[in-house]
């Protein structure tokens, strides 16, 4: 009996719910994890009762809840026995490492480039001024994170949280500022799944009404040529011009090349379906992995998701006034509604701009001219990171 009880008293001492009620750090009853795992099931809530951006948002609040089992060694480093020759890491160590050297991102970016269309782009190349003008909430937001006493590096990898483009926010955070980087990529995918709340809004009170029922014209037809060309051209230019957008804009014409040359029709169809799901989920898993109590429950978080919400607010809030100039310059040719997907969500800021159009006007179709904006605004959302990172990479 004395056997049995020892047994007993040493898997209740070993066990997670003894690490909770007192943690081995600090002897204390560990609040933080019951709020962190409360947390976890609110976003899977989200992901999978809600819909929110469920691809992403699953893996990442189930990697949040096994980050918060005590005890678990899932992210132990590696350690190794020269004498045995043996040694052991954890699990979530080795996925992380995807994210922590900007390899899932990139490959996402493969896909995201195979997906896409860069037509509506080539056939009215002033988009590229709509994307541009969606990216001013990253510089303004960084501007704002320094004044919150934010460093200059933490600060910019917080403003790319504006592009609305979460494995650009995640390959920037990885860079500048790996301790924010659960908030960052959780603020990210949480505004863009919540993009038809927040867009429309917004997209009335900047425009009128009279502008958002123009129907514009039709986009001319683009040659192959020329899709094949784009990608190549744009590596070589934007490359050159700043470096550091290499893995991200690289690996997005690479796809994109793959989608319009015709002669790789099955690299084309795994970068977009099997490979993009494949890295999705150790990249959700990882991000998710990193938010723990100690780092996650801060009034630094807080902040983040305020800072991050503004920047969204301010990128869409930029195309819709070009979109307005743009409205008046060419009296009344251009819909400002497509400026609102200047913001890199690829397709739902477009769809948007379509389902807010439509029902100003049932006989509008935007979609086609809002994607110009979208790509747009990925290229822009990845060369201002790029910048970010030359900057304040050190």
């Amino acid at each position: 009996m004395e056997f049995l009880k020892d047994v007993i008293f040493a898997i209740a001492n070993g066990s997670g719910f003894a690490a909770i009620l007192s943690n081995p750090d600090t002897g204390l009853f560990d609040w933080r994890t019951l709020v962190m795992l409360f947390i976890a099931c609110v976003l899977l809530y989200m992901g999978i009762g809600k819909g929110y951006e469920p691809l992403l948002m699953v893996p990442i609040a189930f990697g949040m809840l096994l980050a918060n089992l005590p005890i678990t060694g899932l992210f132990a480093e590696p350690v190794y026995d020269a004498a045995t020759h043996s040694g052991t890491v954890g699990f979530m160590w080795v996925l992380y490492q995807g994210v922590q050297w900007a390899i899932y991102p990139s490959i996402i970016f493969m896909g995201i480039g195979a997906m896409t269309d860069f037509g509506p782009l080539l056939a009215n190349p002033t988009s590229l001024l709509l994307g541009a003008a969606a990216q001013l909430g990253i510089f303004a937001a960084f501007l704002m994170a320094l004044a919150l006493g934010f460093t200059p590096a933490e600060a910019a990898a917080i403003g790319v949280i504006g592009g609305a483009d979460g494995p650009t926010a995640i390959l920037t955070a990885s860079k500048l500022a790996v301790e924010l980087l659960p908030a960052i990529a959780i603020a990210a995918y949480s505004y863009m799944a919540l993009i038809p709340m927040i867009q429309p809004p917004l997209m009335k009170a900047l425009t009128s009404k009279k502008a958002r029922q123009v129907k514009m014209g039709q986009l001319r037809v683009v040659s192959k040529t020329e899709k094949i060309i784009f990608p190549i051209a744009v590596t070589i230019f934007v490359v050159l011009l700043v470096p550091d957008t290499a893995p991200l804009i690289g690996m997005l014409m690479l796809g994109n090349l793959f989608r319009e040359s015709g002669v790789t029709e099955r690299l084309s169809d795994t970068a977009q379906n099997a490979l993009i799901n494949i890295v999705t989920i150790p990249l959700g898993l990882s991000v998710g992995f990193k938010a723990v109590g100690s780092t996650f429950l801060t009034p630094q978080t807080l902040g983040i998701i305020i800072l991050g919400l503004t920047a969204f607010l301010l990128s869409t809030a930029g195309g819709l006034i070009l979109g307005d100039v743009m409205y008046i310059l060419t009296k009344g040719k251009v819909n400002p509604l497509i400026g609102s997907a200047g913001v890199s969500a690829v397709p739902m800021a477009a769809r948007v701009a379509q389902n807010v159009g439509q029902k100003e006007n049932p006989s509008n179709f935007l979609l086609m001219h809002a994607m110009g904006p979208n790509v747009a605004g990925v290229i822009g959302s990845a060369c201002a990171a790029g910048f970010m990172i030359k900057v304040f990479g050190g």
